[in-house]
């Protein structure tokens, strides 16, 4: 099977997802996750009808936009995500290179993309959207901020709207949501929970900061986008379906 085949694929089981939920599939973005695939494999995916690519190495997306820019342009239309933990010494390559930033998870990082963001200049209308990523499995494999056992705890509670407050706060951010990843190799029902835990969370937290849009959640990838879909994704991040098995 090959790219185009595979999007389309996964576009038919996004649509038929959406559809088993009473949802519309215009409401679900699919990230093409272009991990360690050269930029000649993106500009070839854009040519497929692909425009939002996922990156998880900073230093990775910051090499390969400008050669697919040089390539398609500008102007082209692509949305770039960067969706992988991100250590505070590499700011300067999401706050430059990204347009969507699903991996914060502490204070640090939103300080420092903050500072890199008006330091560049970044208007206000090409803000960074950031999701907040939250570990509801409990996972020690797992990055986020730990909300294993949110329901309950109010120091995890306290720790979140500390940073989801702050986020907002913040000049040349836009704090859109949270992302979560569920554990791999489990029956579905723990990760239909894990799902249906983060979804709610984002409902306490739209409740708790009013002020600010909580409404996308960015959870699912190739083995469990369409559960991720059935219980609220916006965002799923597809990588081994579309492409293939990854190169090395």
């Amino acid at each position: 099977m090959d790219m185009k085949e595979g999007f389309k694929v996964v576009q038919d089981r996004v649509v038929a997802a959406a559809a088993r939920v009473g949802r519309r599939p215009e409401g679900v973005t699919v990230v093409a996750v272009t991990k360690t695939w050269p930029a000649e494999i993106v500009v070839a995916a854009y040519e497929a009808g692909i425009r939002h690519f996922g990156e998880n190495r900073a230093e990775e997306l910051a090499a390969k936009r400008p050669i697919v820019e040089l390539e398609l342009g500008h102007n082209s239309g692509i949305i770039w995500h960067a969706i992988g933990a991100l250590q505070s010494r590499k700011t300067n390559f999401v706050a430059e290179n990204a347009d969507t930033f699903h991996a914060l998870d502490r204070l640090k990082i939103a300080n420092r993309l903050s500072n890199h963001l008006v330091e560049i200049g970044r208007d206000q209308d090409k803000a960074l959207q950031v999701f907040i990523e939250v570990n509801v499995s409990g996972e020690s494999s797992k990055a986020g901020l730990d909300c294993n056992h949110w329901e309950d705890d109010e120091s995890q509670q306290k720790r979140l709207l500390d940073l989801a407050r702050t986020t907002a706060e913040l000049p040349g951010l836009v704090p859109v949501g949270l992302m979560t990843m569920a554990p791999w190799q489990v029956n579905e029902d723990v990760i239909r929970q894990v799902f249906q835990r983060t979804r709610r969370l984002s409902v306490w937290l739209q409740n708790k900061l009013p002020e600010v849009e909580w409404t996308q959640l960015s959870m699912g990838m190739t083995d469990d986008y369409e559960i991720a879909i059935e219980e609220g994704a916006t965002h799923i991040r597809v990588g081994r379906a579309i492409f293939g098995p990854r190169i090395h």
